[in-house]
């Protein structure tokens, strides 16, 4: 039977924070080369982590039907558990998805006044890139936006994740494709808004057969479009095992050359329970270190996958046996590694982006980055287009009879990551995609007014004349909306969370039409059907 030791929390708390004097702004965390630095004093940082967010699968789903609770915005929490993390030499924590509109002003203070840093996922469960229906668009940016804008001012905040374990298998690595755009753009917007500069990774999972195609891509190309560090959920080490037997060797020498910093973003096998976490010595250890920058231990919360450290009932967090074994093993260890005055990297060559095959899916062209002023001056140069207030039913069968009607009609909606092909507006909402497409189908038709009906569902309208930015971002779209958009987008994306093409499933992450093939054309795949039945109407 396990055993518990009950936690006093609220004496514990009290006495901690009577104790502590207000601290000033952490020291920001910088990255130079394949390594952490406190930015300071240029001592090398090494993660002592752990995981921080109640309802959460380690995959990072949702196990309450895609609800989410933000856990920086509950300050009695917050007052509770710092303690116990400050217990375990915790200076990392993993929150999987916050609110951006709800104040994080109490929990970030008391964070930067136990040394505690954060590492932030940037999406949430229903609204965040789905492996199998992936896109990147308007309402993905404005989530991803809104967090980066509501966290940027805490300097203990070390980074954010792009993504987490999106691609898992070799059947959905086009979707990386989408990931390591929303890098680009997310970085990309740091620095266009004179942010602190502030690292954008991905959370990979341990797949044998993508792991090393996956760390490649996202490491490949310029620097402006691959990731700053790069997480690796690995849960290998099950028991006593050791350096060899659990792999670590062989994942540590290929991670030797990576040209940005690595650790453990997830980590804590518990098929052997209670948990030793020998490994802990392994990764703080001299074998390891040169190449790994700590790691972060899931989870603090116990829940029905048995991975906590603590239970939570009411106000009171008890501790259970993996918490008293992690604290054991933290305390034995001692990391340290060099200056960043004296450190010269050595690893300065990316990786090469993977060849696209059966193997690997995604190309090296990315998506377009969403834009959804360029979306709103697309849909008024149009003259014909979706009716407004169209319900999603007939978005969906629309979008199937009108791109089986006429080749060439979706071009600029196209989104294709296994060929790179992409259309200018395949980023924009699914009613703005559809109006594209139907005005494309009306032209060709000579703008013959029964080419803009669809039983209703279509209407005309005056095209407005297209001035200053709308002209700009239009012309580079080009005609067939097949051109390149150059213009950096203003605001932050298309709108609020909800106003997705997305449909709303939990996986790892959220969740956008699924795709289909016509051809090179790939389209959202809530028409599936309805794209056959357009089909179906030609060959009748």
């Amino acid at each position: 039977m396990k055993t518990t030791r009950l936690v006093a929390t609220t004496v514990a708390a009290a006495a901690y924070f009577a104790a502590s004097v207000v601290a000033a702004d952490l020291d920001p965390i910088v990255i130079k080369g394949s390594k952490f630095f406190y930015k300071t004093n240029g001592t090398e940082f090494f993660m002592k982590g752990v995981a921080y967010q109640q309802g959460i699968s380690s995959n990072g789903t949702s196990v309450l039907d895609n609800h989410y609770t933000d856990p920086l915005t509950d300050p009695a929490a917050c007052r509770r558990d710092i303690p116990l993390l400050q217990q375990l030499q915790t200076n990392t924590i993993r929150v999987y998805a916050i609110n951006p509109d709800q104040d994080h002003s109490q929990c970030m203070r008391m964070l930067q006044d136990a040394g505690i840093y954060l590492i932030a996922d940037l999406g949430q469960p229903s609204l965040s890139i789905n492996r199998d229906t992936p896109a990147w668009d308007g309402p993905l940016y404005a989530r991803y936006t809104s967090v980066v804008d509501a966290l940027h001012n805490y300097t203990n905040v070390l980074g954010f994740f792009a993504g987490n374990e999106v691609s898992n298998n070799a059947s959905n690595t086009d979707a990386s494709a989408f990931v390591k755009a929303a890098v680009r753009d997310m970085k990309a917007y740091i620095k266009r808004n004179n942010y602190r500069t502030i690292g954008v990774g991905y959370a990979t999972n341990d797949d044998a057969d993508i792991r090393s195609n996956l760390a490649a891509y996202f490491n490949c190309g310029p620097s402006d479009t691959s990731i700053d560090f790069w997480g690796y959920n690995i849960y290998s080490w099950c028991g006593n095992s050791s350096y060899e037997e659990s792999g670590f060797d062989v994942r540590t020498k290929e991670f030797s050359k990576y040209t940005v910093p690595v650790f453990f973003a997830e980590y804590g096998c518990n098929t052997v329970p209670p948990r030793e976490f020998s490994e802990v010595q392994a990764l703080y250890g001299n074998q390891m270190t040169p190449v790994w920058s700590g790691g972060i231990v899931y989870m603090y919360f116990q829940e029905e996958n048995n991975y906590g450290l603590v239970s939570i009932s009411g106000n009171t967090a008890s501790k259970l046996p993996d918490f008293t074994a992690l604290s054991t093993q933290i305390a034995k260890v001692s990391p340290t590694g060099v200056n960043s005055a004296s450190y010269t990297p050595t690893n300065t060559q990316p990786d090469n982006c993977p060849a696209t095959g059966t193997a690997w899916q995604a190309a090296s062209s990315l998506p377009p980055t969403p834009n959804a002023q360029l979306c709103g001056c697309m849909v008024k140069s149009l003259s014909c287009i979706a009716k407004p207030g169209i319900n999603v039913t007939s978005v969906g069968d629309l979008f199937g009879t009108v791109c089986g009607l006429s080749k060439g009609v979706c071009d600029g909606i196209t989104a294709n990551s296994t060929t790179g092909t992409y259309g200018a507006y395949g980023m924009c909402n699914a009613t703005e995609q559809l109006s594209w497409a139907l005005n494309s189908y009306f032209q060709k038709q000579n703008s013959n007014p029964s080419a803009c009906n669809f039983d209703g569902a279509a209407t005309t309208q005056a095209a407005a004349s297209a001035s200053g930015d709308c002209k700009a971002l239009v012309s580079q779209a080009g005609s067939a909306g097949t051109g390149t958009v150059t213009s950096a987008p203003t605001g932050t994306g298309s709108g609020s969370e909800g106003s997705s093409t997305s449909t709303k499933k939990g996986a790892a992450g959220a969740i956008t039409v699924p795709s289909v093939d016509l051809g090179l054309l790939k389209l959202g795949a809530y028409v599936i059907g309805a794209v056959l039945t357009g089909a179906g109407m030609i060959l009748l």
